[in-house]
């Protein structure tokens, strides 16, 4: 890592390869082959002349990187007895290169600097804001570096947050730093100069040296700070029109220049401390300038990127209302007017940028505020019109702002745990076999599910052995995880039977093929079971239950939405207040008879009318359709929060890729994890899939009005990015902005995958003809589409079914 891009011949580097880093086995290895190569390293060097003579020149730093103590925690936790025996081994390693060091140079000139990049929770992760985390040690001790200031029988300054309390060294001043501050410190140390755009602060406290040359050494740290600042300003001043200089720097008397004065004068009359003082707080206030540049232009981009996020949202309101309410009934009336005047704002915006010199994507968030408004203005009767039918008979308007508010509201530590993963196998297993036993009574409401005898039997046959392969993933599963507990690493034939589970799992679907049932829960089902199998090999505790429960939720939500629609579209028509617009086969209902049907009776059946069967145009969307649309959305944040939160690769264990993968593989156990947090994002587009046939929408109709709504949580993740904090606070707040950017295209992906999951599935209804008290059945295939009719005579007397 430190080779790649240095002057050929500055930096020599030995590391081991990745294979040689296994989660499974004992990870005390990685440190024990550093501490062998540099004892190899200067044991040939008393014997090499030029090795030797490398050696013994100035400034040289020598960088072991101790990785077995972050393999261990990861695998068995940092309370372990393998994390505690892998701290043995640092330790006496450690003492063993530094008696090594102080006896090859003989000198006492070698300073040791032993830190961490960061900490790691109880449950073997790193990276939120907690302090066990972010607070690493920072221990250092031989050339100029200062004596502990112990303070016996008392608790030394540094201790008020209790934080190192478990280390009874309440007595010894603790010196806090910033991570930055570790390379000043190291730099100083060896005598180089600071790293370019170092903001890091010399930790003076550190150093064993004269007032003075600490003096000096704080002035040549704030020089290095400002001089970043002085350059990032005159490029500023040279680009905007009107700059408004840092206020701290404006003052008169108040200057950079002025203060560099001070600290001079300061250090010629011997005043020190009061230099350092200067110094310190001169390099603070440098760095708050630094960050008023950087954000100078915040505010600005802020507010067009929201006017642009607003414009999309009224944009992609007016495409839904035109194509699934209006029916482009309305034309879109653009005048040269306002051409002109969307144009020169523009040209102006644009004109600003060439003159500030701005980098290009500055042009793109201008460009679709200004796009997207045009395009929302040039459509505003329709969208007036639209917005006028869809609320103008709702009386009660207080209601929607309570919904709208409640909708705003959408916004554990794991352990492995066999039991808890056989316990979410077991509900899934069961789940398959409960509905193989009971298909017919499942399925027997809807003549959709009749099916020949022959393709019966095939496609109970496949999803046998589709829950059968759950039930050996059980079993697999529960003897991986005990051999890996037991550090006996992974079984040969356990990863290779485990990887036959998740190749045979997501195979055997498309079997399915060969004796098709098209009926819509027979084809949730297969989708359940597809997917089982992999939640069973990558869960480490709760997820396997999650998924059970999340796919029984969307059942309930598919059916409950449809019963609600038959109950609404009854009680509506009943009571005339339907109007629609009466293009493409819309209806405007009026005065209906309290005995409407569901589904617009038949007529008795004949040849002719068995022949030509009924069709069912799809219906444009309602008020009602946007608490769907949110529905979804909030099952949406749950596929995607529930089994990890994406926006933190610290929420996730290696543990669940373990069973397949144990060596480290980067890429390979990412793509792993990947296929685990995508796999409830196939099912939920599946489910809405077919909720939005059963609805009579049109296929994509509720994916539209999902991307419409979805950039209100977009807003407001923008306007919560934070650029500075822990890594959790700066790698959330970025992630959940990309991932509701992201939405949109998201959303597109999964109508894509939808329709490949539900291709040709039948969301049959079953109604009684009210004349000839025959039963109607319609099946319907995925387009909305009547596939066929057939009139069964019923032995008695039915009521219609919602199914």
């Amino acid at each position: 890592m430190f080779s790649q891009g240095a002057i050929p011949g500055r930096v020599d580097a030995d590391y081991y390869d990745a294979e040689f880093e296994d989660f499974t086995a004992d990870a005390t290895h990685l440190d024990t082959w550093v501490f062998d190569k540099v004892k190899a390293f200067f044991e040939e060097a008393r014997t090499n002349t030029t090795l030797n003579e490398i050696l013994r020149q100035d400034k040289l730093v020598f960088f072991l990187h101790l990785l077995g103590l972050d393999t261990t925690g990861h695998g068995y936790r940092p309370y372990s007895k393998e994390y505690l025996h892998n701290i043995k081994v640092v330790d006496q390693g450690v003492k063993e290169i530094h008696d090594l060091i102080q006896n090859f140079y003989e000198d006492d000139n070698t300073a040791y600097v032993f830190t961490a990049d960061h900490g790691m929770s109880d449950w073997g992760s790193h990276g939120d804001g907690h302090p066990d985390n972010t607070r690493t040690p920072l221990i250092t001790w031989g050339s100029g570096i200062a004596k502990p200031l112990v303070r016996p029988g008392q608790i030394a300054p540094g201790h008020a947050d209790n934080f190192s309390h478990d280390w009874d060294l309440q007595h010894v001043q603790r010196h806090d730093v910033g991570q930055a501050d570790v390379a000043a410190l190291m730099a100083h140390l060896v005598g180089l100069d600071i790293p370019v755009n170092s903001v890091g602060e010399l930790p003076l406290s550190y150093l064993s040296e004269p007032l003075d040359r600490k003096a000096h050494a704080a002035l040549a740290n704030a020089r290095e700070v400002l001089e970043m600042y002085a350059v990032k300003e005159a490029d500023k001043q040279r680009t905007e029109l009107r700059y408004k200089p840092f206020p701290a720097f404006a003052e008169e008397g108040k200057t950079v220049a002025d203060r560099f004065l001070l600290i001079e004068t300061s250090i010629s009359q011997g005043q020190h401390e009061k230099s350092i003082t200067m110094s310190k707080d001169l390099l603070h206030e440098g760095l708050r300038g630094l960050r008023y540049l950087q954000t100078y232009d915040w505010f600005f981009l802020r507010v067009l990127i929201t006017l642009g996020y607003l414009g999309w949202i009224a944009y992609a309101t007016s495409t839904v209302i035109d194509i699934h309410v209006l029916h482009g009934s309305i034309a879109s009336d653009r005048s040269s007017l306002s051409l002109v005047a969307f144009s020169s704002i523009l040209v102006l915006l644009y004109s600003s940028f060439i003159i500030s010199e701005s980098p290009i994507t500055y042009y793109a968030y201008a460009f679709f505020p200004v796009f997207f408004w045009e395009e929302v203005w040039s459509r505003r009767r329709g969208l007036l019109a639209g917005l006028k039918m869809l609320f103008g008979n709702t009386h009660h308007r207080s209601s929607y702002l309570v919904f709208g508010l409640e909708s705003l509201a959408f916004l554990v530590i794991k352990v492995e745990n066999a039991n808890t993963i056989t316990m979410g196998g077991l509900l899934m297993l069961a789940a398959g076999l409960f509905y193989l036993a009971f298909e017919q009574s499942i399925t027997a409401k809807s003549r959709s599910g009749k099916v020949d005898a022959r393709t019966n039997s095939l496609s109970r046959t496949i999803m046998g052995f589709q829950a059968g392969i759950v039930g050996l993933t059980i079993i697999v599963t529960r003897s991986s995880v005990a051999s890996l507990q037991a550090k006996e690493g992974l079984p040969l034939g356990n990863q290779i039977v485990g990887w036959l589970c998740l190749l045979g799992s997501l195979i055997l679907p498309f079997i399915h093929r060969i004796a098709p049932n098209d009926h819509y829960l027979h084809r949730l089902m297969v989708i359940f079971l597809s997917f089982s199998p992999s939640f069973v090999l990558f869960t480490i505790s709760y997820e396997g239950l999650f998924y059970f429960a999340f796919c029984i939720t969307l059942l309930v939500w598919v059916r409950l939405e449809h019963a609600v629609h038959l109950y609404t579209t009854s009680i509506t028509s009943t009571n005339g207040t339907i109007s629609q617009a009466p293009s493409q086969g819309s209806t405007i209902v009026s005065a209906a008879p309290s005995n409407i049907d569901l589904i617009p009776p038949s007529p008795k059946p004949n040849k002719q009318n068995l022949v030509q069967p009924r069709t069912r145009a799809t219906r444009t969307l309602t008020t009602s359709d946007l608490r769907v649309s949110l529905f979804f959305l909030f099952l949406l944040q749950s596929a995607f929060f529930s089994t990890g939160n994406i926006a933190s690769v610290s929420s996730f264990s290696l543990e669940a890729v373990y069973r397949l993968i144990p060596i480290f593989d980067p890429f390979s156990q990412g793509a792993l994890l990947i296929l685990k947090i995508l796999i409830p994002f196939a099912v939920i587009s599946a489910a809405l899939g077919i909720l939005n046939r059963r609805l009579g929408l049109q296929s994509s109709a509720l994916f539209m009005v999902v991307m419409a709504v979805g950039d209100v949580l977009v807003m407001n993740f923008f306007w919560m990015v934070k650029d500075e904090g822990s890594w959790l606070d700066i790698g959330t707040t970025i992630s959940h902005f990309v991932i509701g950017s992201l939405l949109s295209v998201f959303v597109a992906g999964l109508e894509g995958v939808s329709e490949l999951l539900i291709s040709g599935v039948d969301v049959a209804e079953t109604v009684i003809d009210d004349q000839s008290k025959d039963v109607v059945d319609t099946r319907k295939t995925s387009n909305g589409s009547v596939k066929s009719m057939e009139t069964i005579k019923p032995d008695k007397e039915e009521r219609p079914v919602i199914d």
